[in-house]
């Protein structure tokens, strides 16, 4: 199949297009995505293909246009919500944790909510606590929701075409310093179905597991560990929720360590998760213990300094990667 390097950005713009030419049904809404294509660019030009009825410019309300999309989705219609931070989600959290994920239980298995939101959040760039969060494991402990988290162009299409196919909502979380990105997308039809992990960098001494930004971190880790003669291996879950149990152990049960990696403060994470299934799956075939490196349990400073201090980096993976495979810490400091 034939392939072009593409932004992220219009990689996800690529999946809107088609699958709104696809099917009518499908449209989308939020603040300043029409007329200015959005703050990131990724609806740029929809409005003049689809008109005003298709893609549609909100008032900053966040609670109204998630109620909004849900009710449209229950009635029939397949909603794109873009929520320009996910902290502002929290805004609508009842419609999606109490209406959205249970709909389809409380009717018996007869309603369906089709139902995606597409937001960004992360660290980066200075914009401060109530702009910068990772909330990934807020949407993860709920029954009902399906959670993706796609950290390359092509993901990021794949994903979005299958999402907007489905008929229980997805939480559809990208990461601010992805959008500009770029990388390899195929032609023509390209789906990447849920809950099937993609391993970014074969390995044989330690299983690295990450998602959405902590992707190029880890990787970046994984090439500086190989010049020290570790081989990582670096597993993309892609989507949380389903999440690839069968992918993750089968890696860990090959290199026998593991290091979980998530933007995420560390308390409640979905790393914590990932490292229980791990422990109960894999316990008597582990050579060290599951390690997680994860974001401090702080509110995201608004200082640049402060706020790279508060989210992993290179260094961090690095480190935690010889700590299992108990290479000495003073050996780290002397090279």
């Amino acid at each position: 199949m034939a392939m072009r390097e593409i932004m992220y950005r219009d990689a996800l713009r690529e999946a809107i297009d088609e699958e709104m030419a696809r099917n009518s049904d499908v449209f989308i809404i939020g603040e300043g995505i029409a007329e200015r294509g959005g703050s990131y660019k990724v609806t740029e030009g929809l409005l003049a293909k689809y008109g005003s009825k298709r893609v549609r410019d909100t008032p900053i309300a966040e609670a109204g246009m998630i109620g909004v999309g849900v009710g449209a989705a229950i009635a029939g219609a397949r909603p794109i919500v873009e929520i320009l931070y996910v902290d502002f989600a929290m805004l609508g959290m009842d419609m999606i944790v109490n209406q959205a994920a249970k709909f389809r239980l409380m009717t018996g298995g007869n309603g369906r909510v089709p139902f995606v939101m597409r937001t960004q959040g992360g660290a980066g760039g200075g914009v401060a606590a109530q702009h910068s969060q990772s909330l990934e494991a807020l949407f993860y402990h709920i029954p009902g929701l399906r959670v993706v988290m796609p950290s390359t162009p092509s993901d990021a299409k794949g994903l979005l075409k299958y999402a907007l196919r489905q008929e229980d909502p997805v939480m559809f979380l990208e990461h601010k310093h992805l959008y500009m990105t770029k990388g390899l997308v195929p032609d023509g039809e390209h789906i990447i179905e849920f809950g099937k992990a993609d391993i970014k960098r074969p390995g044989k001494d330690v299983t690295l597991i990450a998602w959405s930004n902590m992707i190029p971190t880890t990787l970046a880790a994984a090439e500086e560990l190989a010049t020290q003669g570790i081989d990582a291996e670096v597993v993309d879950p892609r989507t949380l929720v389903p999440l690839d149990k069968k992918t993750i152990l089968e890696s860990v049960s090959k290199t026998k360590r593991a290091v979980i990696v998530q933007e995420a403060n560390r308390r409640g994470g979905v790393a914590s998760d990932i490292c229980s299934i791990i422990q109960e799956e894999l316990f008597y075939d582990l050579d060290a213990p599951v390690t997680i490196v994860a974001g401090l349990d702080v509110p995201i400073p608004f200082n640049l300094t402060l706020e790279k201090a508060s989210v992993p980096q290179k260094q961090h993976v690095v480190a935690a990667a010889r700590r299992v495979l108990h290479v000495d810490p003073i050996e780290l400091a002397a090279e």
